[in-house]
C-alpha cells in the first residue's frame, strides 16, 4: 500500500502490519493524553475558583464523548451509507473487530479516531469557561459530537464523503477539528453570554505554569495526532512528525518577537498560545508539505492569530480563552496554506495551486456554516430543557464549588458547614 495514504482515502483491506499497529497504539495513547493536557492548558488561564471546573470540562469529554463515539459517532463518521452520513453500519460497534482495516486492526482504527472526537468537543469549552453550568455542558458536547463532529468527519475523511470527493486536503484535522470546534465555540460564547465581571475587573490566570505544562503535553500528544494520521509507520508519518516539530518552533519565535516589539515583554501565556497556534496551523498540512514549507506556514500563521487575539480583547465578545483566534484563525490559515504549499514531491499527491486553495476555502466555509447553525440549534434545545448559564451567585462563588462541591485549592483546614450543607 502507498505509504502516503491518509484518513481521507478509502482503505483497502490487507494483512495486518505489526509495525503500523505498534505505532498506532502509541499514537492513540498520545492523542488521548491531549485532552487532559488541554484541561491544564485552559485551567491555568482561569481564576482560582474555576480551575477545577475548567479541568473537568476537558476530563468529562473522555467519558461522555468517548462513549457516544463508541455507540453511534464512529458509525456516523466512518460508515458507508452516503456522501453525507455514515449511517448505522457500525452502531453499537457492530462489525468493529480485530480484522484488518488497512494494515491495522479495525478496532484500533476506531479507537484512534475516537480520540479526535474527544478532544474536538473539549476544545469548545475554552470559549465558555467560568459561566456555563456543568450538566448542560456535558449534554451539549455529547450531542455536538454526534450531530456536528461525526458528520463533518464523514464529509472529509469518510468513505465517499462529499468534501473528500471535492478534493479537500485535511491530513489530520484542520477543518474537521479546529475550524469545526472554533465555529461552535463562537456561537456558544455569544449565546451563553459574557462573564458577569467581564471588562469590569482583571481576570488574571491562576497558574501560568499549568498552562505551559499543558502546552508542552499538547505538543507531545500532537505527534500522535499528526504523524498517527498516516495510519502506519511510513514516510508520510515521518514527514508529519518532522513538520509537527518545526512549524510550532517558527510560530513560537514569531509570536515572541511580536510580543517584544509591542510590549517589550515576552509573556509565557503568549509563548504557550504561539505553540498551540503553530500546531493548529500545521495540522491540515502535516503530511502534504515539505519541512521548509512547514516552517514558513508556522511563521505566517502567527500574525493573523496574534492580531485576531488583540482585536477580540477590544470587543465585547467573551471568548474567554481565545478559541476562535487560536483554533479558528489558525485553522483557516493552515487549511488555505495547505492548498498553496502542498508538494507532490513530498506527499505523492498534487502540488499546491490556486484551484486547490479554492477547494480548501469551500471546505472551510461549508464547515463553518454547518457547525455554526447546528451548534445554535443544539444550544437552544439544551437551554430549553435546563438553564445553561450559571447564576450570578454561582459565578461569584466559583464553578468549582457551585458545580462540583469541591475546590481546586483548599483554604486552610476546611470551612465550617451549616446544617443545610452551605459553607459559612
Amino acid at each position: 500500500m502507498d505509504d502516503t495514504i491518509a484518513k481521507t482515502t478509502e482503505v483497502v483491506t490487507v494483512a495486518l502490519n505489526p509495525s503500523d499497529t505498534a505505532w498506532l497504539l502509541v499514537a492513540t495513547a498520545l492523542v488521548l493524553m491531549m485532552t487532559p493536557a488541554l484541561g491544564f492548558f485552559y485551567g491555568g488561564m482561569v481564576r482560582t475558583k474555576n480551575a477545577l471546573n475548567t479541568l473537568m470540562m476537558s476530563f468529562s469529554s473522555l467519558g461522555f464523548v468517548g462513549l457516544a463515539w463508541a455507540l453511534a459517532g464512529y458509525s456516523i463518521a466512518f460508515g458507508r451509507a452516503s456522501q453525507w452520513c455514515g449511517g448505522g453500519e457500525y452502531m453499537l460497534l457492530r462489525g468493529v473487530t480485530l480484522d484488518a482495516q488497512g494494515t491495522i486492526p479495525h478496532v484500533l482504527f476506531f479507537a484512534y479516531q475516537g480520540t479526535f472526537a474527544i478532544i474536538t468537543a473539549a476544545l469548545i469549552s475554552g470559549a465558555i469557561v467560568e459561566r456555563m453550568r456543568f450538566g448542560p455542558y456535558v449534554a451539549f458536547i455529547t450531542l455536538w459530537s454526534l450531530l456536528v463532529y461525526a458528520p463533518v468527519a464523514h464529509w472529509v475523511w469518510g468513505s465517499g464523503g462529499f468534501l473528500a470527493k471535492l478534493g479537500a486536503l485535511d491530513f489530520a484535522g484542520g477543518t474537521v477539528v479546529h475550524i469545526n470546534a472554533a465555529a461552535a465555540a463562537l456561537v456558544c460564547a455569544i449565546l451563553v453570554g459574557s462573564r458577569k465581571d467581564y471588562a469590569r475587573q482583571a481576570m488574571l490566570p491562576q497558574n501560568v505554569p499549568f498552562t505551559l505544562l499543558g502546552a508542552g503535553l499538547l505538543w507531545l500528544g500532537w505527534f500522535g495526532f499528526n504523524a498517527g494520521s498516516a495510519l502506519g509507520a511510513n514516510r508520510a508519518a515521518a514527514l508529519a512528525f518532522v513538520n509537527t516539530m518545526l512549524a510550532p518552533m517558527a510560530t513560537l519565535v514569531v509570536w515572541t518577537v511580536l510580543d517584544l516589539v509591542r510590549t517589550k515583554k515576552a509573556t509565557a501565556i503568549g509563548a504557550a498560545t504561539g505553540i498551540v497556534v503553530g500546531l493548529v496551523a500545521v495540522t491540515p498540512a502535516a503530511g502534504f508539505v515539505s519541512p521548509m514549507s512547514a516552517i514558513i506556514l508556522g511563521a505566517v500563521a502567527a500574525f493573523p492569530s496574534y492580531f485576531a487575539l488583540l482585536y477580540r480583547a477590544r470587543t465585547r465578545l467573551d471568548d474567554s480563552l481565545d478559541v476562535v483566534a487560536a483554533h479558528g484563525v489558525g485553522g483557516v490559515v493552515g487549511a488555505l496554506l495547505t492548498g498553496l504549499l502542498a508538494s507532490k514531491e513530498w506527499s505523492g499527491g498534487a502540488d499546491g495551486s490556486m484551484r486547490q486553495v479554492g477547494i480548501q476555502a469551500v471546505a472551510i466555509l461549508v464547515t463553518i456554516a454547518y457547525s455554526s447553525i447546528a451548534t445554535f440549534v443544539i444550544v437552544k434545545i439544551v437551554g430549553a430543557l435546563s438553564a445553561i448559564r450559571a447564576t450570578p451567585r454561582e459565578e461569584g462563588l466559583g464553578l468549582d464549588f457551585s458545580q462540583h462541591g469541591e475546590e481546586a485549592y483548599s483554604r486552610g483546614d476546611g470551612a465550617i458547614l451549616l446544617l443545610d450543607g452551605r459553607k459559612e
